[in-house]
């Protein structure tokens, strides 16, 4: 879904006729340079120094090129290691004998087995993730406010390879979180050109929208520079969501 809502953003910026979308393929929409050379091209995430992957700059790559998985007989460490080095969300499981997925997992899904199965007794896990140095923090967290548009919040999460960012108010106080896979704009969409006309919302209208007899991997979930490793591996792992928002005492 966040590559179709990329597309819809190539459609607006360019102003291409929205209606000829409905008649092209996957294959045919992958295979547009002008596409895959904007929107679909992959920013990761800055973490210290420049990165690099196999001694490639990887300030943007067209993730399309290869598909990267596992098999059954992968370890967690290896498993562990693909979602970090390549920013993945998700990790598909292959049975190697037909390409058959046998299942996909993620940080999530890791962290609950760590929780489960793993018994460790040193000071490691009673430290705070802030004095590990887990997180972003200061002037290196990006935050959107509720007057910017969705247009312009994508295109944030975008050129900062995030899946998603924090909303703030005028005084900077945390009220609520947005991620690229939401798709409460095109749900009250009719038609392809509504869906680009809904770029143009303010994120407090489409916050508005949200349903809220519903619990999201994406929802709003904080804790503070106190908490311990421990605390918010089993935090993670009880409640299956996607990231916690670090806020002080007045958030």
């Amino acid at each position: 879904v966040t590559d179709f809502i990329d597309v819809l953003r190539y459609y607006r910026r360019t102003g291409a006729d929205v209606s000829t979308l409905a008649s092209r393929s996957i294959a045919d929409i992958l295979s547009d340079h002008s596409i895959l050379s904007s929107v679909l091209l992959r920013h990761f995430p800055r973490r210290g120094a420049e990165r690099t992957i196999n001694n490639v700059n990887t300030h943007g790559i067209n993730h399309h090129h290869t598909f990267l998985s596992a098999d059954a007989n992968t370890t967690l460490k290896h498993a562990c290691k693909l979602l970090h080095t390549h920013s993945l969300d998700f990790l598909p499981i292959l049975l190697p004998e037909d390409m058959r997925v046998l299942a996909t997992i993620t940080y999530t899904t890791m962290l609950a087995h760590l929780v489960t199965h793993f018994r460790e007794q040193r000071r490691l896990f009673d430290d705070t993730a802030f004095d590990l140095g887990i997180g972003t923090y200061n002037d290196d967290v990006v935050t959107v406010t509720l007057t910017q548009t969705l247009a312009e919040v994508l295109h944030t999460l975008h050129v900062n390879g995030l899946s998603a960012v924090p909303v703030v108010d005028g005084e900077g106080k945390v009220r609520g979180v947005y991620s690229r896979s939401d798709i409460t704009f095109l749900a009250s969409a009719s038609d392809a050109e509504d869906a680009v006309a809904n770029l143009d919302m303010t994120l407090e209208s489409l916050m508005a929208q949200r349903r809220t007899d519903v619990t999201t991997p994406d929802a709003l979930h904080t804790c503070t520079v106190a908490h311990t490793l421990q605390s918010i591996f089993e935090y993670f792992a009880q409640w299956k969501f996607n990231r916690l928002v670090v806020v002080d005492a007045e958030e």
